[in-house]
């Protein structure tokens, strides 16, 4: 049997915490923003927590762009062992 304690990052009371302190840090980022004079090139900066919306949609695009290059270029589990020859010394 295993009495080991799971890893601090496994435990569901430090999973909640994190979550909590993600989302508290993310709602202060965004009010701090609303006091924050920012210096914006476009006008779409100006919009009410631009920075967040455009960090999570370019995060989910990155995302689907990757699983979209995972497919043109996965290979078979076997690859490397379609190759083989006959002849090849195996150690086992």
């Amino acid at each position: 049997m295993n009495n080991q304690q799971p890893h601090w990052l496994m435990r569901r009371k430090n999973i909640r915490k994190l979550w909590f302190g993600f989302m508290t840090i993310l709602a202060a980022s965004l009010i701090a923003g609303l006091f924050v004079h920012q210096h914006e090139y476009f006008g779409i900066e100006h919009s009410f927590g631009f920075f967040a919306w455009y960090g999570f949609i370019t995060c989910v695009g990155m995302v689907l762009f990757s699983k979209l290059l995972g497919v043109f270029l996965k290979r078979p589990e076997n690859y490397y062992q379609t190759n083989r020859t006959d002849t090849e010394i195996t150690h086992d």
